[in-house]
């Protein structure tokens, strides 16, 4: 019976294993989820069987490099859910989804549909869509969310902001936060027209 139970890593081991998800965090984030398993080997300094060894598909080695980004989504939505406004809460999902999803490119197209098939991802999607749906029926209203707001709209906005460029992660999240601010005005019934986050530069002058 002791036979099957899994074994500890050797410390050596355990070293490779967050080196690689260090290497693959940090690419995922910059580059999105192109990046060659290959290279993952190469930044974290580990050769490929090494990295086969502990993740066998990218699948498993996305799921894994991106658990913290996975529990931060769904605390996200709990915050906005506990707001006592819900409206108020509803633009703290927007403004923290953007910007989580803008620090973390490969984020993006694992949650929403690289791997389908993979539990961890599915049921973060369910959990979260169910629960910004609840949040979405709470916040309408005159002074609130616009009536027409279906959750699609939600997956618009998750794809629209995937699609901002900028040469590094502090420009990238500073126009995520405008994008956001622009969205959450088009969300609202009656949009109140505040100052806009300022925007940086992204393209050439």
């Amino acid at each position: 019976m002791t036979d099957r139970l899994p074994h500890p890593l050797r410390a050596d081991a355990l070293d490779n294993r967050e080196r690689i998800l260090d290497a693959a965090r940090t690419l995922f984030a910059a580059e999105g989820l192109h990046v060659p398993m290959r290279e993952v080997a190469r930044r974290a300094g580990v050769g490929p069987a090494t990295l086969y060894r502990r993740f066998p598909t990218k699948q498993a080695l996305v799921t894994e490099a991106f658990t913290d980004q996975l529990r931060a989504c769904e605390a996200i939505v709990d915050e906005g859910l506990a707001h006592p406004d819900p409206w108020r809460g509803f633009c703290l999902v927007i403004e923290k989804t953007c910007e989580l999803h803008a620090r973390h490119r490969g984020f993006t197209e694992a949650f929403m549909a690289a791997y389908p098939e993979a539990m961890d991802f599915a049921a973060a999607r369910r959990y979260t869509l169910r629960s910004v749906g609840e949040l979405a029926h709470r916040a309408k209203g005159p002074d609130g969310l616009r009536q027409d707001f279906v959750l699609d709209d939600l997956i618009l906005m998750i794809m629209a902001n995937r699609g901002i460029r900028a040469a590094s992660t502090t420009a990238r999240v500073a126009a995520s936060r405008r994008f956001a601010a622009l969205v959450i005005q088009a969300f609202q019934a009656s949009p109140d027209h505040s100052a806009l986050p300022p925007v940086p530069r992204l393209a050439p002058a």
